[in-house]
């Protein structure tokens, strides 16, 4: 490895450790004194770096606690892009949904807290939802690429909009894992009644 690459990688984990240090810090100051009491320069104190590094790491206050953003945009466009050969984008999806959220729940050390924290703040509520929007946008123009659907396609729009809502549906379910099968069976094979009793 040469000199020049041993900083990179230096360099990165260096600012891979002060993002999660700022995040840390975040969480720990929203989820005691809650979001609309501290301030960005509380967190940057409470991480050891000055305000102009936190906004280095984080565009907005909001961004503080959904740190893992981009990578989970990230990931969603590679389980469509990255499937393997053959392997529908619906199936693709649902493993990777069911992967990534219906083993998330509030037996997950930190998730009851930061759910807590967003259902009693409209900021981040509204963070959440536009976040959600940006997922569903990339998300559809990777399907449209490995498809070769027309731009717009409105199926297109419904899946990627379907399969970011049925995260929002998990929450307060007794099996997060039955409740994706039973939305991604429902994308698959349509609505059938059941019968009654």
């Amino acid at each position: 490895m040469t000199e020049t690459a041993k900083t990179v990688g230096r360099r990165e984990r260096k600012k891979a450790q002060t993002r999660q240090a700022l995040a840390d810090a975040a969480m720990r100051l929203f989820t005691e004194r809650g979001f609309d009491r501290v301030g960005v320069r509380d967190v940057a104190e409470e991480a050891d770096v000055a305000v102009t590094t936190l906004f280095k790491h984080f565009p907005c206050k909001e961004a503080l606690v959904f740190d893992r953003d981009e990578g989970l945009e990230t990931a969603l466009v590679d389980a469509v892009r990255h499937r393997a050969p053959g392997r529908s984008v619906l199936a693709a999806l649902r493993e990777h949904l069911t992967q990534t959220y219906a083993s998330v729940g509030d037996h997950t050390p930190g998730f009851a807290a930061f759910r807590a924290l967003v259902e009693e703040t409209p900021a981040l509520q509204d963070y959440r939802h536009r976040m959600r929007r940006r997922h569903e946008v990339a998300l559809a123009a990777a399907i449209e690429q490995e498809t070769g659907a027309p731009q717009g396609d409105v199926r297109v729009a419904a899946l990627s909009r379907f399969a970011m809502e049925s995260i929002s549906l998990l929450h307060g379910r007794e099996d997060p894992r039955r409740t994706l099968a039973e939305i991604f069976d429902l994308l698959e094979h349509g609505w059938t009644e059941r019968p009654a009793g």
